[in-house]
């Protein structure tokens, strides 16, 4: 299969796929100059090693400057934003493993309880970062046994020296309980969302606590929140064989450009080449 290069003029490259015979796991392997993700967040989990250059990831508590020999931990649903922090950019191979797989191996791990989360958003860890390469090195030669051994073995190892459980949520407040009612809205309403106004109206607030609250609970206003979620039901889309421009209408957004712009951005690659390496297509 192909690789996708968004910036030929930049040696910008990316590959952002899944192996046929693991399901469970999403790889993305690129080099990025200029391209910058906006703030989302994800699914599942992220495990990406640094191999070059230098990323910097935008977390909630601050920004993190990961160089080679680096991890990057995120757990599901954080938001984050992500750059090139080097005039060269930053190169790296990424693990997007599927929340079940991770509970699985921390079920293994007797140290660890509750719900598995990382408790390090950047570590120094070598080896972890030559097992993350090793995965996607296994993965692109078809040896699936391999990839998945040493994807549980990478999984484990981040449990077992970065990981925690995830906090458990209390109940609520009032500004959390709107800011979940308005993500319900917005979630049911996809391809027609009502404006921050008619939002806050709805639910009995003012635009202004809405935006303060919406921003405090999911880490981004209403409008990123709408174009991330866009974005993942793209890809489900996508993934299923839905043809970009059909996706693109289907999820709300008013073209395919507008889907291919926000898609590139979130993704890293744009939507017909993350369906034509799910679907197995000539590039």
């Amino acid at each position: 299969m192909g690789t996708v290069r968004p910036g030929r003029d930049t040696g910008e490259w990316a590959r952002h796929w899944q192996p046929a015979q693991l399901p469970g796991l999403d790889l993305l392997r690129a080099h990025y100059v200029r391209h910058t993700f906006p703030r989302h967040a994800h699914d599942g989990y992220v495990i990406a090693a640094v191999t070059g250059g230098i990323e910097e990831v935008g977390l909630p508590g601050g920004t993190d400057r990961a160089g080679p020999g680096s991890v990057v931990l995120i757990n599901p649903e954080v938001p984050h934003t992500a750059r090139a922090g080097a005039p060269e950019g930053w190169a790296y191979a990424t693990l997007y493993p599927a929340r079940d797989i991770v509970a699985e191996v921390a079920g293994e791990l007797s140290t660890l309880r509750g719900t598995p989360g990382f408790r390090e958003s950047t570590v120094p860890d070598a080896e972890g970062c030559r097992l993350i390469s090793e995965v996607h090195r296994a993965a692109e030669e078809g040896n699936a046994l391999a990839a998945d051994s040493l994807l549980r073995m990478a999984v484990a190892r981040m449990l077992g020296r970065y990981g925690g459980p995830l906090p458990v949520r209390t109940a609520p407040g009032a500004g959390a309980a709107t800011a979940a009612r308005a993500r319900e809205v917005l979630a049911e309403r996809l391809t027609d969302p009502p404006s921050l106004d008619e939002l806050a109206a709805q639910l009995g607030t003012s635009p202004f606590a809405l935006l303060r609250a919406f921003r405090d609970a999911y880490g981004m206003p209403p409008h990123t929140w709408l174009t991330d979620a866009r974005v993942r039901a793209a890809r489900r889309l996508l993934e299923s064989g839905t043809a970009p421009g059909e996706a693109a209408v289907a999820v709300g957004f008013s073209d395919q450009p507008h889907l291919n712009r926000h898609f590139t951005r979130i993704v890293g690659v744009p939507p017909g080449a993350y369906r034509r390496e799910r679907r197995g297509l000539p590039g």
